[in-house]
């Protein structure tokens, strides 16, 4: 058992899990980034502002996936290196378009969405409560958030 009172193996299991996730929280984070500088065009100050709000939460995300991998006894990524190998969000620049941005967002809201849902089996079978409602709340708000996005896109 580790210091939190989990089994060491399936602890080291969910923190190179969340570590996978961690890595595409940052590429998602910084394509937001990239999106909020160069959205143009008749949506650019409602975008602009959206953008921003949804940044701001993707980097709260992060920090408090990092925290959990140390909680577990991980150690987080922490390099772009390391950010852009192990994640399954590839990043992407020059985006302006209202459209293929909030496609963007979409396709990376479903990534982390069923990795959230593959840690919250595996942390519910370890009997983690922490990783599991970290991934409940994470699900249930971004749940929300794709059917608003697609809402924008008139789907």
């Amino acid at each position: 058992m580790n210091n939190i009172g989990l089994d060491k193996a399936k602890s080291k299991q969910l923190s190179e899990k969340l570590n996978n996730l961690l890595a595409d929280y940052m590429v998602f984070y910084q394509n937001t980034r990239g999106l909020h500088w160069n959205i143009k065009g008749p949506k650019f100050f409602e975008l602009h502002l959206k953008f921003e709000e949804l940044y701001d939460n993707l980097i709260l995300k992060v920090d408090e996936i990092a925290e959990r991998i140390l909680t577990l006894g991980g150690t987080p990524l922490h390099t772009f290196d390391d950010y852009t190998k192990n994640a399954s969000i590839k990043s992407k620049k020059n985006i302006s378009d209202a459209d293929k941005s909030i496609k963007l967002i979409l396709e990376s809201f479903e990534t982390v969405l069923i990795k959230q849902r593959e840690l919250l089996d595996l942390s519910g079978e370890a009997g983690d409560e922490g990783t599991n409602a970290l991934m409940s709340d994470y699900i249930r708000e971004q749940e929300k958030l794709v059917w608003m996005y697609s809402a924008f896109l008139g789907k």
